[in-house]
């Protein structure tokens, strides 16, 4: 039984569906109950073409879901117009689905669940185990999406900045449950660049490979975070740093910079290093420059404030950050880092405890306890 090839095949299948005429919502349950066919079948009698007997199951599926909730003359007509199973053109049909899912009427965790399945082809069990909600709840969460964009008809283009924004959720959800997100996310990018030509969308799944190939360095053993200087290099995934850094060099070469194409600027430099010495944090400044003015983030202007005190020197980066709100997420963390690197142990000793006590995840939180402790008992002696 092959899983991948079935989710691969799924938003295709929905768009088609779509296009016929189908209501979003009853088509995307034909599709769901065609791959639920398709797993009791397929092992034991394997189709010729997959997505032509994906075609013919979903949709008949939904003309059996039809006759039980429309008129006899209705009925009729969609029994006339059941198409012939066989290959379809799929990329026009696959990039309105992920325009239809990342639609602006949806809230963000709304839009991460529609996506998730119906271009996914996850199934609600595997989506609420991988955001540890119950299964109901996000049950009732995709179907209040679907209910929203099912009378939603693309008749111009799609906004390609909202979905890039869902898929980066997706991707920062990383790993939980039994699905990878960050994995399922490159994927998800991967289809999205086959279906549209445009420089951020090659921008995303640069920076999404560049940051996934440091993945085996980011944790000890024991499961502690390892800091991005104190990282193994030779756990990070050279395959996938030169595939990022590829891609990322065909998009610059457009000259139409965009926010991602920057971040993932940033995160070749790091990736390029050989060493956290050798890290060119000139240029990584500048290209923290290059994103403050695209976006007006200011947790943008926090990591520039890191890397000024990097490139420049703690004091700098002090200078830096202390322009910004001191309220702003993992503020108190760099003013730490930027003090012990000044040599203030004493000053930086308590804000990695205040930070500590502010920290978002668990794995942080312990992170910032241990460099509190460390810091003290350095003061002690």
């Amino acid at each position: 039984m092959n899983e991948a090839l079935l989710r691969s095949l799924t938003p295709s299948v929905l768009g088609i569906l779509v296009r016929r005429g189908a209501d979003f919502a009853a088509a995307e349950d034909a599709v769901q109950d065609a791959l639920v066919e398709a797993v009791r079948v397929w092992p034991a009698d394997p189709p010729r073409d997959p997505k032509g007997w994906l075609i013919t199951a979903a949709w008949r599926k939904f003309l059996d879901a039809s006759r039980a909730e429309t008129a006899r003359r209705r009925r009729e007509d969609l029994v006339d117009e059941e198409p012939a199973p066989g290959p379809a053109p799929s990329a026009d049909d696959t990039l309105q689905l992920y325009f239809l899912c990342a639609h602006p009427s949806l809230t963000p965790s709304s839009a991460v669940a529609l996506t998730l399945r119906a271009v996914g082809g996850l199934t609600t069990r595997q989506i609420a185990r991988a955001y540890l909600v119950p299964e109901a709840t996000m049950a009732q969460r995709i179907s209040r999406a679907k209910r929203t964009v099912s009378g939603i008809r693309l008749d111009r283009p799609g906004d390609v900045a909202t979905v890039l924004r869902v898929l980066y959720l997706v991707f920062n959800e990383g790993y939980s449950g039994d699905v990878d997100l960050a994995a399922e996310a490159i994927r998800l990018t991967r289809q999205l660049a086959a279906a549209i030509d445009h420089p951020e969308v090659s921008g995303l799944l640069a920076l999404m490979l560049l940051h996934h190939a440091r993945r085996a360095g980011r944790t000890a053993p024991d499961g502690s975070l390892v800091p991005l200087a104190e990282q193994d290099r030779t756990r990070w995934d050279t395959g996938a740093i030169a595939e990022g850094v590829e891609i990322l060099q065909a998009a610059l070469a457009r000259d139409r910079l965009g926010e991602f194409q920057a971040q993932a600027a940033i995160a070749a430099l790091h990736a390029d290093a050989p060493t956290a010495e050798e890290t060119d944090w000139v240029q990584i400044v500048e290209w923290y420059d290059e994103l403050a003015g695209l976006t007006d983030n200011p947790v943008v202007r926090l990591n520039r404030a890191v890397a000024i005190g990097e490139a420049d020197g703690p004091r700098a980066g002090l200078a830096a950050l202390a322009t910004l709100d001191d309220s702003l997420p993992r503020h108190t963390a760099a003013a730490a880092h930027l003090h012990e690197r000044a040599g203030d142990l004493t000053t930086a000793a308590r804000l990695y405890a205040e930070a500590a006590r502010k920290a978002p995840t668990h794995p942080e939180r312990d992170h910032l306890t241990r460099q509190a402790a460390r810091l003290n008992a350095r003061n002690r002696h």
